[in-house]
């Protein structure tokens, strides 16, 4: 049952808070932040013995696999697996859930209860997607997470919610249709020639497939795992969900659903149809290229502050979809740390960014200046994450990003130099945003508090993971030592 408790302990803290009432608002705030904590603990104690060595593969390159009868009749189980790519983020899920809490512990006074419940659900399907290894229960899981986190914006969202709420919620849902019967037409593909109808991954892993049906049903999860990343042009609903979200819910939604549609690629496009992948792969990797070189243009001419940080991501997944379709180890490995880095830096920037529209009521970055000399905490992390965004050494974007070029350089030169001078605009636009905002004389008179002792908490564990993966990037690497062989890649190849 160690997996299923990645689910089940946000489902246990929603119940406390239901059973608690809406007037026990702590009791919602201390639910939510303790289930994030345990599954946090389970992580670390599974990616401890992984590496110890004291738990062994179970499977192939599983770690762990758990698997419950379901709907046997139609094949369907709760089967969950972990393997070193699953564990990097549900890792990075605890993480970022604890860190969503603390954000929200004191800018959420109304419907306190409501929203540690929608925040609980959207995790445990997060956890769901990272885990499943049932296909069936993997399209479960990923509507569990829409429908929560269309409630996170549309309810504690800022004025243009409603708009942005639905926008979010049909692209995802779209999405999240076609990938489904892609997952039918699998089913029934694989049944068919081999009489065994079944939604396990495992099973239907190496299903015949014609190079019609098999680019059809490929696209039909490309399109699923494109919308969530987002790669350009399906990228629209994007900014305006993460500029009218919530600080907590823009750390979710940066900082894990984005990477649920980078994780999708890899866990179930590449290894469920390898031919049709490499045909495609071309294109994936200029519309990989396009999202960051777009991306990064967009954020350059934008002025509301949030909204900067949204196309940054639009960017730096750009990298993740490059990498991905390079079909090589470096391409992806560097796709894996390009994804926790961004979780970590993106979320944390909308942290302080949510953090300095509480205190001076703006995103306007032409009404901003001189915020360094009134907040110099605020200044020193706003800094490091600039950093970060223009993929300095020493942090986690800048092994991400050289892993991807290297990648991609092998198999397309002309793609990995259009790419690298996506690097080149990310300098700028990071460095206008640092220098617009934080240095220079204040444009208006502006009280700006500096960061408190939760803040500084809550963003120092964020930046000290970036130092980490910049720093020791082999600790993340280590655990992606089976993906390879699993991926049809040469052995060994990993860096």
């Amino acid at each position: 049952m160690t997996l299923s408790l990645f689910i089940i302990v946000p489902l246990v803290a929603a119940l406390v808070m239901l059973a608690a009432g809406p007037r026990r608002s702590a009791v919602a705030r201390w639910a939510c932040l303790l289930a994030n904590a345990i599954n946090l603990v389970i992580a670390v104690l599974l990616w401890v013995g992984s590496t110890t060595g004291k738990i062994q593969a179970a499977e192939g390159s599983w770690l762990l696999v758990e698997s419950h009868p379901w709907i046997p009749a139609f094949g369907i189980s709760l089967t969950l697996g972990l393997d070193g790519l699953s564990l990097l983020f549900v890792s990075l899920t605890a993480v970022l859930g604890l860190a969503a809490v603390l954000s929200s512990w004191k800018g959420i006074q109304t419907k306190v209860l409501p929203f540690h419940l929608a925040l609980a659900v959207v995790l445990a399907g997060i956890n769901g997607v990272f885990l499943s290894l049932d296909l069936f229960l993997f399209a479960f899981m990923w509507e569990l997470m829409l429908i929560p986190m269309y409630f996170l914006i549309d309810l504690w969202g800022h004025e243009g919610r409603h708009h942005a709420a639905i926008k979010f919620f049909l692209f995802t849902q779209i999405g999240g249709l076609l990938m489904f019967v892609a997952i039918i037409g699998l089913y029934l593909i694989h049944g068919r020639a081999s009489g065994n109808y079944s939604f396990d991954y495992r099973v239907l892993l190496g299903t015949a497939l014609g190079p019609v049906s098999g680019m059809v049903l490929m696209l039909g999860f490309f399109a699923a795992f494109a919308v969530k990343l987002p790669a350009f042009p399906l990228h629209a609903w994007l900014p305006d969900a993460h500029t009218e979200a919530p600080t907590a819910g823009s750390v979710i939604l940066a900082g894990l659903l984005l990477k649920t549609g980078g994780y999708g690629l890899i866990r179930f496009v590449l290894p469920l149809f390898p031919d049709p992948s490499r045909l495609f792969a071309p294109v994936a990797m200029w519309i990989g290229v396009a999202g960051i070189v777009y991306g990064g243009f967009m954020a350059f001419t934008q002025s509301d502050l949030k909204r900067l940080v949204a196309y940054t991501s639009v960017s730096h997944l750009g990298f993740v979809l490059l990498g991905v379709f390079a079909l090589n180890s470096q391409g992806i490995s560097g796709a894996v740390i390009q994804m926790l880095s961004h979780g970590l830096g993106t979320g944390a920037l909308f942290i302080l960014v949510g953090g300095l529209q509480d205190r001076i009521h703006t995103r306007d970055i032409a009404r901003m200046g001189g915020i360094w000399s009134q907040a110099p905490r605020m200044g020193a992390f706003a800094l490091v994450l600039t950093l970060a965004l223009l993929g300095l050494p020493g942090l986690g974007n800048f092994i991400g990003e050289f892993l991807v070029l290297l990648g991609s350089y092998r198999v397309n030169p002309a793609v990995a130099i259009v790419a690298g001078l996506g690097l080149v605009v990310a300098m700028v636009y990071a460095l206008r945003m640092f220098q617009l905002a934080f240095h220079g004389g204040p444009r208006e008179k502006l009280s700006i508090p500096d960061l408190g002792a939760l803040e500084m908490a809550t963003l120092g564990g964020m930046v000290a993971g970036l130092f980490w993966l910049g720093l020791y990037p082999q600790g993340a690497l280590r655990l992606l030592g089976g993906l390879a062989a699993g991926l049809g890649l040469a052995p060994g190849a990993l860096p």
